[in-house]
């Protein structure tokens, strides 16, 4: 398979790790374009894939095409690459809010899958929505399907109406895990325990606890009510959390990010 990467980010760097690590493409068959040469220059002694300043050159003769760059420069992107793509060739754009008409319209070419990956695809742990358009084949939707699953799981879902959801839940959503993370921390010091503790300690009920829900396949308030006994020490402590909120103000957090991940996409 012959990729080519326009934009050298973050998760665009994961999508190449997990990519040659399935043995989906060879370091020869990537190429990955951005104006940030010593981005490049990392990326090429890494992972031993080509590289070019010009977003234009690995478009030519690549199967599939991702597009990651930020959202705030799509604009400039699209009249450079506007009418530069053949038709067997495959779009795959991981820009939050971006809907596939926009880069459709604005890039000339109407097989595009729109895909929104989370930053756990950096250890191949991560979970993708995605949707395409109805000029995508079967065979490009495994090529994208083959692509995804190497960052970890992959969710297609046939109306576009969910990839902003699922933005503000799977994408936002290991930031707000991060902050609760990064609260429990600070209030394990607060009563005493040693910093280094309070992070293993948390860090290890936090996997432990995702590891027993994905397990067991039970619904997170049955494990909750497991563990908490009336009149006990958690129980205490979830009378805390919801006397404060904690429910509305996740609600309004996921809202939020939802109605902001519209606004980017012009909806």
């Amino acid at each position: 398979m012959k990729l080519a990467f326009i934009g050298g980010g973050v998760m665009g760097e994961a999508m190449m790790r997990g990519i040659l690590a399935k043995g989906l493409a060879m370091p020869q068959d990537i190429i990955v374009s951005d104006v940030d040469q010593e981005r490049l220059s990392a990326l090429s002694q890494c992972y031993g894939i080509r590289t070019s300043a010009n977003s234009r050159q690995g478009v030519e003769g690549s199967e599939v095409i991702v597009i990651a760059v930020k959202p705030q420069n799509l604009a400039e992107l699209m009249p450079e690459l506007e009418g530069r793509f053949a038709p067997g060739q495959l779009l795959l754009s991981i820009i939050a809010g971006a809907a596939i008409d926009t880069i459709a319209k604005g890039l000339g070419h109407d097989s595009v899958v729109r895909a929104m990956p989370n930053t756990p695809a950096q250890i191949g742990e991560g979970i993708t929505v995605w949707t395409a358009s109805s000029e995508v084949s079967q065979s490009q939707k495994e090529m994208a399907r083959s692509i995804l699953g190497a960052l970890g799981r992959e969710i297609y879902v046939p109306d576009e109406k969910y990839l902003d959801m699922a933005t503000a839940v799977s994408g936002s959503g290991p930031a707000y895990i991060f902050l609760v993370m990064e609260a429990l921390i600070d209030a394990a010091e607060r009563i005493g325990l040693p910093r280094e503790m309070a992070e293993e300690l948390v860090l290890g009920t936090v996997l432990g606890a995702a590891r027993l829900a994905q397990e067991t396949g039970r619904h997170p308030m049955e494990l909750r009510e497991m563990v908490t006994s009336p009149g006990g020490t958690t129980a205490e402590g979830i009378f805390k959390l919801e006397e404060g909120g904690l429910r509305a103000l996740l609600a309004g957090a996921v809202i939020a990010a939802y109605e902001k991940a519209k606004e980017v996409g012009g909806k």
